[in-house]
């Protein structure tokens, strides 16, 4: 149990907005942030609209307001705080720039997607404004300009990437260009291979899992879920995709892989590695399928022998044995958390389920539904939460927490 007066160990305001989750490695508490500056300024693209704490004051144009149609210039930054102490051990500003375009208000933010570590190197992704490698003490080794992306809608960016042994896998899906996926060497940045991608905008995180002797590449998108090697880029197996907007992660398990997502529709995928080759749409390499109350922006979890699944962002839970699909439970809802960006944790037998209005849920692991504990701070929370040891971070609008017992 926590609360502002309870257990709480040190609570940190962060400058700037960002929905990057916490990452923790060593004394360290590493966490993206983009930091709005001065006056805004002319938009760089006159058909982009800013969301309002980017623009300054004034309406909407697009609602037929006559509000400054300008961005303010960001600092896209990358802290690392003292464990201990929240203290901040050191501060990065990797780029600074006028955003070309806005996100969704009050969704999105300039730094959503979040930072990677291998305990050497720390990567921070920022999109549009670039990929760059840390040292952990705050020195850069790399930087990598992808380019420009254009989302729809101006939805926002927000792809954080995957890294596996010393290869780090980059998805860069967009409607204002060619989308692709792209490996490049941890060390150097250098590029390794590049797939182009017939796809629209994509969120999620792709998965690299190691199956039969070889490291693949799960990356799901609106049209089409790929395999890829991550040694080649070639794609290894292909299925139907999942819906607009493909925000969840997906997860991995004992050969199986779990694809979702649910804006426009509902799709669940439970894929068996060891059939899939080629194009496995109508196979028997999918093991199980749903077509309703799969999540829209938070990513599963899987949990021993649990698959936990929120509906939409809503605070509506259902519980699956992962193997069959068989429901433990389903479309639970979760008292006094009601809407729900963060993907859930699991630790020591709890399953933490954080809200967007600052209850975090902790409920018993398993096949009953059982609340633990109902804890609420004054902040909201879309980043996922991290765990390490006895120790809880969570990174709201405003402040970073860090919980644990005195």
């Amino acid at each position: 149990q926590w609360s502002e007066t309870e257990n709480i160990a040190w609570k940190v305001e962060i400058p700037g907005r960002g929905s990057a989750s916490p990452v923790v490695w060593g004394d360290r508490v590493f966490l993206l942030t983009a930091v709005p500056v001065g006056d805004p300024v002319a938009a760089p693209d006159a058909a982009a609209e800013p969301p309002p704490d980017a623009r300054g004051n004034g309406r909407r144009g697009r609602r037929g307001g006559r509000g400054p149609r300008g961005f303010r210039l960001h600092q896209f930054t990358v802290m690392a705080l003292d464990r201990a102490t929240g203290e901040v051990a050191w501060q990065q500003i990797a780029r600074e720039a006028v955003p070309h375009e806005g996100f969704q208000e009050p969704n999105g933010t300039y730094a959503s997607g979040s930072a990677v570590t291998d305990g050497e190197h720390l990567f921070a992704f920022f999109g549009s404004w670039g990929l760059y490698a840390y040292d952990l003490d705050g020195n850069l080794q790399w930087e990598v300009d992808l380019g420009t992306r254009r989302m729809r809608n101006a939805f926002g960016e927000g792809t954080t990437p995957a890294l596996h042994g010393d290869t780090l896998v980059v998805t860069w899906d967009h409607i204002g260009g060619q989308s692709f996926i792209v490996a490049l060497d941890k060390s150097t940045g250098v590029e390794r291979w590049r797939a182009n991608r017939d796809e629209i905008d994509t969120w999620a995180t792709p998965l690299i899992v190691e199956h039969d002797g070889r490291a693949q590449v799960i990356a799901p998108a609106m049209d089409r879920v790929y395999g890829y090697d991550l040694e080649t880029g070639e794609i290894v197996w292909q299925s139907r995709g999942t819906t607009m907007n493909a925000i969840p992660s997906p997860v991995h398990a004992d050969g199986i892989v779990y694809v979702m997502s649910g804006y426009r529709g509902s799709n669940l995928q439970a894929i068996r590695l060891s059939d899939a080759r080629g194009d496995i749409a109508g196979t028997d390499a999918i093991l199980w399928q749903l077509d309703r109350d799969t999540p829209y922006v938070p990513s599963p979890l899987l949990y021993g022998n649990a698959l936990y699944v929120i509906k939409s962002n809503d605070g509506i839970l259902s519980v699956f044995d992962p193997v069959t699909g068989t429901p433990h439970y389903q479309l639970q809802r979760l008292a006094g958390v009601p809407n729900i960006f963060a993907s859930p944790v699991g630790a020591a037998g709890r399953v933490y389920i954080a809200g967007r209005d600052g209850t975090t849920l902790v409920i018993a692991h398993g096949p009953r539904y059982e609340v633990v504990a109902s804890n609420t701070l004054d902040d909201g929370f879309d980043a996922s939460p991290a765990i390490v040891g006895d120790e809880l971070y969570l990174r709201g609008a405003q402040f970073l927490y860090k919980i644990a017992e005195p």
